[in-house]
C-alpha cells in the first residue's frame, strides 16, 4: 500500500491551492447551462448573448442590468422566459445568503408565470439546489434540511415525468439521511442517559418514517431494547424491532444478536425478506468509500456527509411528524387536539357589517331603546313616563306650587338623573310662577292709575 510522505502531502496541497485559485479568478469560464442557439442578430437576442457572457465571467451585476433592459424593453420578446431564468441564474452563482434568498424568490416567480415549461422543473431543481447548499450538520439546525426535504418532494409532486425527477429523487435521499441521522443521535443520547421512554420514542418515528436510513439496523436495536427495559409491558413492541432487523436487515451485523434476543423471548424469527436482501447488497456494494482528504478534513467541512446514503428505494414522500410516547395513556392521548388549525378572511357579511353599531345606540343617547322595566318618574299629583330610560318628574301640578316632586324609578341607569331632573325642573318652574304673578299685579296697577 502506497503511504505519501509528508513532502508530497504538501506538493498536493500547494498544487489544489494553486488551481483553486486560478479557477476562481475569473480565467476558468463556467459555461451557462441554458443558452439560446438561435443564430439571430435581433436586439433582445444580443442583449440576451451579452447578458450570458456576463454570467459566464462572473459579472452578475451588469448580466443584471443587461437583462432588465431586455425584460423592460422588449416585453413581448420570445427570450423573456430564457431572460427571466437567466436573471434568477445570476443570483444562484453569485451565491451568499442574500443571493440565495434572492434567487429563491425569482425562481419562485418563474415557475408561477409559466408553470407550462419544461424550465419550470429545473426551476423547482434550483431551488432545492438553494437548501441542499446550506444544509448543517446533524448536530446543528436543521432548517435549511427541512427546508430541501419540501422543496425536492415538491419537485417529484409537480414534475414527475421530468429529466431532473431522478436527481431530486436523489437529492431527497439524501437530505432524509441527513434528518435521520440528526433524530438517532437524540435517541442514542436517551438511550445512553437510561430515558428508555424518550429513546423508544425517537427510535420508533425514525425507523417507521425513514427505512432507508443507514443505520436503521443500529435503530431497531436500541429500539428493542429500550422497550425490554421498560418492563414486560412492551414485550412485543422489543420483539416487533428484533423482528424487523432479522426480516429487512438479513446483511446487518446485529442479525445474529436480534435472533438471540428472540429465542430467549419465546418469540418466532422471521424468514429474510429477498427483496431487502437485494437492495442491501446493492447499498453495501455501491456505498461511497471516503478519500484520504475526506476523513482528515471532514470535522472542517460545513455541509454533512451523505456519502452513506442510500442509492436506492422510494423516499418518504411525507414529512416526519411528532409522535406520542407509548407510555402516555391512551385516554390522555384522546384527548388533545388532532385537528388542523386554519385562518381565514373575514367576508362583506359579517355581524360587523350587518348588526347596528353598539356605540351609537348606548344608554342615555337619542334613539336608544328603552330596557323592559325602565323606570317611571312618579311626583305628589301626577307621574309622567321618562324618556331615554330616565325616570322624568311629572309636570301636573309641578309648575304651579313650585313643589319639588319625588321620582322614583326601577331603571338602575335612570333612577338618580330623573330624581336629580324633577327637583331641578320642579324648583325653576315654582319660581317662574311667583315672578308672573307679580308682574300681573303690576301691570293692573298701572292700568288703575
Amino acid at each position: 500500500m502506497f503511504v505519501p510522505t509528508r513532502t508530497q502531502l504538501f506538493r498536493f496541497t500547494v498544487v489544489a491551492l494553486v488551481l483553486t485559485l486560478f479557477s476562481s479568478c475569473g480565467f476558468k469560464r463556467k459555461k451557462y447551462e441554458n443558452p439560446i442557439t438561435k443564430d439571430t442578430q435581433q436586439p433582445d437576442k444580443v442583449l440576451f448573448d451579452k447578458a450570458i457572457g456576463d454570467i459566464e465571467r462572473g459579472r452578475y451585476e451588469v448580466a443584471r442590468l443587461t437583462l432588465q433592459t431586455l425584460m423592460n424593453t422588449y416585453d413581448t420578446s420570445e427570450f423573456l422566459a430564457k431572460a427571466k431564468l437567466a436573471y434568477a441564474d445570476s443570483w444562484f452563482r453569485e451565491g451568499g445568503a442574500s443571493g440565495m434568498a434572492q434567487a429563491e424568490a425569482e425562481y419562485k416567480d418563474f415557475i408561477l408565470f409559466y408553470p407550462a415549461l419544461e424550465e419550470a422543473a429545473e426551476a423547482q431543481e434550483k431551488v432545492c439546489m438553494i437548501h441542499y447548499r446550506q444544509m448543517e450538520k446533524p448536530d446543528r439546525d436543521n432548517v435549511h434540511a427541512f427546508r430541501a426535504e419540501d422543496e425536492c418532494r415538491n419537485l417529484l409532486q409537480q414534475f414527475p415525468n421530468s429529466k431532473f425527477a431522478p436527481r431530486a429523487q436523489q437529492l431527497l435521499r439524501n437530505v432524509q439521511e441527513v434528518i435521520a441521522e440528526g433524530e438517532f443521535r437524540r435517541g442514542v443520547f436517551y438511550h445512553t442517559k437510561g430515558s428508555h421512554p424518550a429513546a423508544a420514542n425517537r427510535l420508533q418515528a425514525l425507523t417507521d418514517h425513514y427505512p432507508l436510513f443507514s443505520q436503521s439496523d443500529e435503530a431497531n436495536w436500541l429500539l428493542g431494547d429500550s422497550y425490554e427495559k421498560m418492563g414486560p409491558r412492551f414485550r412485543q413492541k422489543a420483539g416487533a424491532a428484533y423482528a424487523r432487523i432479522v426480516r429487512e436487515y438479513p446483511l446487518s451485523s446485529f442479525v445474529d444478536n436480534a435472533k438471540k434476543r428472540l429465542a430467549a423471548m419465546e418469540m418466532a424469527i422471521p424468514e429474510a425478506d429477498p427483496v431487502a436482501y437485494n437492495r442491501m447488497k446493492y447499498e453495501l456494494e455501491n456505498r461511497e468509500k471516503a478519500g484520504m482528504m475526506g476523513s482528515t478534513l471532514g470535522a472542517l467541512k460545513r455541509g454533512p456527509n451523505v456519502r452513506l446514503a442510500a442509492k436506492s428505494g422510494s423516499p418518504a414522500m411525507e414529512p416526519m411528524r411528532p409522535t406520542i410516547p407509548v407510555t402516555v395513556p391512551a385516554g390522555a392521548a384522546a384527548a388533545g387536539f388532532t385537528g388542523d388549525v386554519s385562518v381565514q378572511q373575514v367576508g362583506p357579511n359579517s355581524a360587523l357589517d350587518t348588526q347596528p353599531d353598539a356605540r351609537g345606540t348606548a344608554a342615555g343617547q337619542p334613539g336608544a331603546t328603552p330596557a323592559p322595566g325602565a323606570a317611571a318618574g312618579t311626583t305628589a299629583t301626577g307621574t309622567a313616563a321618562g324618556t331615554n330610560g330616565a325616570a322624568a318628574p311629572a309636570e301636573a301640578g309641578a309648575a304651579g306650587n313650585g313643589q319639588t316632586p319625588a321620582a322614583t324609578g326601577t331603571d338602575s341607569n335612570g333612577a338618580a338623573a330623573g330624581a336629580d331632573s324633577g327637583t331641578t325642573s320642579g324648583s325653576d318652574a315654582g319660581s317662574n310662577g311667583k315672578s308672573g304673578k307679580k308682574q300681573k299685579a303690576a301691570k293692573d296697577k298701572r292700568k288703575k292709575s
